[in-house]
């Protein structure tokens, strides 16, 4: 195995092939990397119900010469990730407010360019066209991936109706959630630095049934490919403690502008029964409002009019 692959590399690389003990070790290691640093082999082991003798295999298992060679790459990476913090320092150090969000906007404008120039427009076409064939799409995105899950399903929802928000705390709710997942659904994967393996072990659950599997994701280098039918990726890198979102977002609004392009008579249909909807249920409702003036204050329900003083 080549010596310059990184732990996640590695584990990407074994892991469709992994003992079930072997599997847990390494979800626990790219979710909990930091805490996996500092943890002897009997330790990790104990913490996952495993043998001390199946940590020290995986870490073989992987390309390393025992664990403590992967446990040094482990406490690498927690370096790494505390000097991104005192990078953030560095770089922002002495800066107005208006100087921050000026260098934080331009990281997002790089990671938008990047996106655009390295998006793969064969794997977009696929994924627009698996979205508009699948029985049923069930979208998971979990912690911080959560929001951009919400967004994706809301608007499919408009588009095509049958979706599935995977929104859960647990594996187990997830794996329930997904039990007649077959081979007419999709599953749309959102995931970013740290990967979670909820939804890794979702989109390997899809698989296992022959559902069609699209990520979003950052690199090749993300688990989440391992069991994909086609990857959207999106740059996320930015000097900060947190990875910046904001281009994984424009892939979705593309997809969604991509999907209404495709079927516009079925969106046009979806928008007029919900202006239908909307006009039935605003007046008892009033659950959003264009703009606020005097007398659309004292219309809302509950709301009386006060009386004109003189």
């Amino acid at each position: 195995m080549d010596r310059e692959k990184d732990i996640i590399s590695r584990i990407n690389e074994k892991f469709p092939h992994m003992s079930k003990g072997h599997k847990a070790i390494a979800a626990f290691i790219l979710e909990h990397y930091d805490q996996a640093a500092f943890m002897t082999a009997a330790r990790l082991g104990q913490q996952l119900h495993v043998s001390e003798s199946t940590v020290v295999r995986f870490a073989s298992g992987i390309g390393y010469s025992g664990y403590p060679q992967m446990q040094a790459e482990l406490a690498a990476r927690v370096t790494s990730r505390l000097n991104a913090v005192e990078r953030v320092g560095v770089k922002y150090a002495g800066r107005s407010q208006s100087e921050v969000i000026e260098s934080v906007l331009a990281g997002d404008m790089d990671n938008i360019r990047s996106t655009t120039e390295s998006l793969d427009a064969a794997a977009f076409d696929t994924a627009v066209d698996i979205l508009l064939q699948a029985k049923t799409v069930y979208v998971v995105g979990i912690r911080s991936c959560a929001p951009l899950a919400e967004f994706l399903s809301f608007y499919l929802n408009m588009i095509r109706g049958g979706i599935v928000l995977l929104k859960t705390t647990s594996l187990s709710e997830v794996l329930e959630q997904m039990l007649r997942v077959g081979d007419q659904d999709a599953v749309v994967g959102i995931s970013f630095p740290r990967y979670s393996m909820r939804t890794l072990k979702a989109l390997e659950f899809a698989n296992d049934r022959n559902a069609r599997v699209i990520t979003i994701t950052d690199s090749v280098h993300s688990p989440m490919c391992l069991y994909s039918s086609c990857n959207l990726f999106a740059a996320s890198d930015m000097v900060s403690i947190v990875d910046s979102l904001v281009a994984p977002l424009s892939v979705i609004n593309a997809l969604v502008v991509a999907l209404c392009l495709k079927q516009p008579q079925t969106v046009r249909d979806s928008l007029e029964s919900l202006e239908g909807v909307w006009n039935n249920y605003q007046i008892s409702e009033q659950d959003e409002i264009d703009r606020i003036d005097e007398d659309s204050l004292f219309s809302l329900p509950g709301k009386r009019r006060l009386p004109e003083s003189g």
